[in-house]
């Protein structure tokens, strides 16, 4: 999205070439933007500018992605000229109330589905106006929708939010040119101000591992007994990588490695060895730092030796499908101990894996399909999804890429 808001060339190794990834690459497409993939794996993208995105033909498809929906639905809404965004059932599904109430202070108008469900079609104005807008909830999308189309509003854009969310947005339109400052506050909340219509410059990108995808080898390697895996390159941003402190803190085996930086972000390797888990307590604050991660949190709680009480997962139930009564749900069918209240989950290990052999129904959500299979690679009874297609949306090559590590899944 950036490479295609800057001017030049931008050229991107390391991309993970999920469905979501690959539906963003069509959408800007049709923006205008020039999108190559070479045959050593690298992406190039010519941009068109900042406020210089083409209307679109025809209505965009995002799938599954609510980051891409989101996040597009702000650059789009910077631009005079109308785009009409939809997506699969899942997505259809998903309300973008919250994506909608900041950018109609901003001018932008919408027409939507009852709920303010895709189809969604997105008019922006011809003068944006800048905001001054406080999050209700810690949300990085929300934040990010708001950043992308103040790049096109004059003045200063600012949000606020209540706790810190992943930052990778403030340091990728850092990385690309664009004055952007950031302020902690005294009472915990964080802001954010962008100074709008600057020139971005096309910037070299290598992408980091995705912790949100090496969290299922990771709690893999710690549930099977005589694991020890290193997963290189790995993403470690302190606001993104909350799983990593929650598994040490339940006794895991996790050394960080090689620590790098790439485009203003953080890397590292992580070696990662079996281990007995032990039940601990996970503040609410935390969860901005995690939320993609606690349904294979869960998986690793129901192993672990004691209870596990995971706090302020309300954000959870507006998913690709409402996770965390997925996950309370999958959990009992597989004989975990599970209660379940609006925000939060309770899981009660017992020391050694449940017995499983359980059908879940994943409801087209990848990582509630992914968390299942790895908890089935313990169970004493095979664990099931009624669907693994949804996997390729975050993670192609997922099932390969275990059962080269020793897994055993299979389709049938």
């Amino acid at each position: 999205m950036l490479g295609g808001s800057a001017i030049g060339e931008t050229r991107i190794t390391g991309l993970l070439e999920g469905e979501d990834v690959l539906a963003t690459a069509d959408a800007m497409r049709a923006f205008g933007a020039d999108v190559c993939r070479d045959d050593d794996g690298t992406w190039r993208v010519v941009g068109r500018g900042v406020g210089g995105l083409r209307e679109p033909a025809e209505v965009l498809d995002l799938g599954n992605s609510g980051t891409a929906v989101r996040l597009l639905m702000g650059l789009a809404g910077g631009h005079a000229f109308a785009t009409t965004f939809s997506g699969d059932a899942s997505l259809c599904r998903r309300p973008m109330n919250r994506i909608m109430s900041p950018l109609g202070e901003m001018g932008i108008q919408f027409t939507s589905r009852e709920g303010g469900r895709l189809p969604i079609t997105v008019t922006g104005p011809k003068t944006l106006l800048p905001v001054c807008y406080t999050l209700p909830v810690a949300s990085a999308q929300v934040k990010s929708a708001v950043l992308l189309a103040g790049l096109n509003a004059p003045g200063k854009t600012t949000v606020i939010e209540p706790q810190p969310t992943r930052d990778h947005s403030e340091l990728m339109l850092r990385h690309f040119g664009a004055e952007i400052i950031v302020e902690d506050q005294d009472d915990g909340s964080r802001q954010i101000t962008l100074t709008g219509q600057p020139e971005l410059e096309a910037a070299d990108i290598v992408v980091p591992g995705d912790i949100s995808s090496a969290a299922f080898p990771m709690v893999a390697a710690l549930l099977v007994k005589g694991s020890k895996i290193r997963l290189s390159g790995v993403g470690i941003n302190p606001l993104r990588a909350g799983l990593i402190t929650t598994l040490q803190e339940m006794g895991a085996l996790i050394s960080i490695d090689n620590r790098q930086g790439g485009a203003g972000d953080q890397l590292a390797d992580l070696m990662v060895t079996a281990s007995m888990l032990k039940g601990v307590d996970v503040p609410a604050r935390r969860a901005p730092s995690m939320i993609d991660e606690y349904p294979v949190l869960a998986v690793a709680a129901a192993c672990a030796n004691g209870t596990t009480r995971m706090n302020g997962l309300a954000e959870l139930r507006v998913k690709e499908s409402d996770r965390l009564a997925a996950v309370a749900n999958g959990l009992t069918l597989a004989g975990v101990g599970v209660e379940e209240t609006e925000d939060s989950l309770i899981v009660h290990g017992t020391g050694h894996p449940p017995k499983g052999g359980a059908m879940i129904e994943a409801d087209l959500d990848h990582r509630i399909a992914m968390a299942f299979l790895v908890l089935g690679m313990v169970t004493d009874q095979p664990m099931m999804i009624d669907d693994g297609s949804p996997i390729d949306t975050s993670f192609p090559g997922f099932a390969d890429l275990m059962n080269g590590l020793g897994g055993k899944m299979s389709s049938v």
